[in-house]
């Protein structure tokens, strides 16, 4: 299989998908922590990959999403942003309104 493939498959493997420099427990980059706690303050679970851990995906995922920087939050197999389009969605009240919306699915 090949990388976009790859990533192809992980998008599309779980609702809520979240491409970070680091882990949740231990994020290494203060855009992918931001990202992480507002997914957990509302409770929505995520899948992670440590792109740091797999560099073809590092390499390959700003080609795949065209969007380039770290970290890219993926819901329902479609790029939502990065950090700060996540924390404008959460502060607005829409991240929460997508996340039940799509638990209710």
């Amino acid at each position: 299989m090949d990388i976009i493939d790859r990533i192809k498959t992980t998008v599309e493997s779980s609702p809520i998908v979240l491409f970070m420099k680091g882990t949740p427990q231990f994020p290494m980059c203060g855009f992918s922590s931001r990202t992480v706690k507002v997914l957990k303050t509302i409770g929505a679970p995520f899948v992670s990959v440590n792109v740091l851990e797999d560099p073809e995906v590092r390499a390959n995922l700003p080609r795949y999403s065209n969007w380039p920087t770290f970290p890219q939050l993926f819901i329902n197999g479609e790029l939502i942003g990065g950090c700060d389009i996540t924390l404008e969605l959460y502060e607005s009240g829409e991240l929460e309104r997508i996340i039940k919306d799509i638990h209710r699915a």
